[in-house]
């Protein structure tokens, strides 16, 4: 059964990323996946892990849409396929409206329109082919000045209906994060439907980005994974509770919120226990390879093992050595 690791945006200690990266490589692991938030350029951090790796595939996981021009997405696409010796995976999200205006001074828009540009730009890129342009388009198109990379994957990032949809007809693989693990069936039900609106026989895989928890004690590895879901459904904006409620846990997303009125609580109530089960892998060794176990039973081909912040080396050996 395949499974990737990655660390959550908040750790930026290059030399711990680096650290995961060979780590994985080490053990088997299929894939190391890296998100770009307001740290490091991902795509240059993957570059050296490429030169330090061997065996372990490599991905944006993922990169902003409005971060860069398809241009520039194409040329570091294409440069990590060739560094790492064709390990290399494109991963393509939205971000969010804060990051996307306040960062890069970008418009925020609702992404679909956006998401589809930007990929069929970069696959054309990727393909030895001229840009097709859609703004300067009394320019004359270029094409890169490399060899074509055109089996270079995308993978989409993405939780409405609709971006699931647009990955099953463009992309070759869904990275949902905080997807409910029951509902796997229902996104790849919007897969099938976005692959039949292309004339699409095969599916993209199914990624999902889930955060992760090990200890040598239960109660510690419960607590860490409370935090990561207090975190993000309570200080990051309504996004996440807003769909995460939509597919089914409205009550349980509310008792969460009730239960932490003030920053830095980690209370998931016990009215509320089923979004651990349904949106982390945690626990002892034994306890998380079992719910790691039904993620890929509810139809997780490549289940992206996102690790807590913070840890020592010798923590995420231990997670290493547990989920492989």
């Amino acid at each position: 059964m395949s499974v990737a690791v990655s660390l959550m945006p908040l750790e930026n200690r290059r030399e711990t990323l680096l650290h995961l990266a060979v780590g994985a490589d080490r053990r088997g692991y299929d894939g190391f996946f890296l998100p770009e938030t307001r740290a490091h350029d991902t795509t240059v951090l993957l570059a050296e892990a490429a030169v330090r790796t061997e065996r372990v595939g490599l991905g944006t996981g993922v990169l902003s849409i409005w971060s860069r021009s398809p241009g520039q997405i194409a040329m570091a696409a294409a440069t990590l396929h060739d560094v790492s010796r064709g390990r290399f995976t494109l991963g393509l999200g939205a971000s969010t409206k804060q990051l996307t205006e306040g960062l890069h001074d970008v418009p925020f828009t609702p992404p679909v329109r956006k998401m589809r540009s930007v990929v069929t730009q970069v696959k054309a890129l990727l393909r030895g082919e001229r840009v097709p342009l859609e703004t300067a388009k009394d320019a004359r198109p270029l094409r890169l000045n490399l060899p074509p990379a055109p089996e270079v994957p995308i993978y989409l990032a993405g939780l409405a209906d609709a971006t699931v949809r647009l990955a099953g007809e463009v992309a070759d693989g869904w990275v949902p994060f905080l997807y409910p693990r029951s509902r796997l069936g229902d996104g790849a039900a919007l897969l099938k439907e976005g692959a039949a609106r292309a004339g699409r026989a095969d599916l993209p895989r199914i990624a999902p980005s889930v955060p992760t928890v090990v200890a040598p004690d239960a109660g510690e590895a419960r607590k860490g994974a409370a935090w990561f879901l207090v975190f993000y459904l309570t200080s990051m904006g309504p996004f996440y509770p807003g769909t995460i409620a939509r597919l089914g846990f409205a009550k349980e997303v509310a008792a969460v919120q009730a239960a932490n009125p003030t920053r830095g609580s980690a209370v998931v109530p016990p009215e509320a226990e089923v979004l651990l089960e349904e949106l982390t892998v945690y626990g002892t060794p034994a306890e998380a390879r079992a719910r790691l176990a039904r993620w890929h039973a509810a139809g997780a081909s490549l289940p992206i093992l996102l690790l807590p912040p913070n840890l020592e080396p010798g923590q995420l050996d231990f997670a290493l050595d547990a989920l492989r």
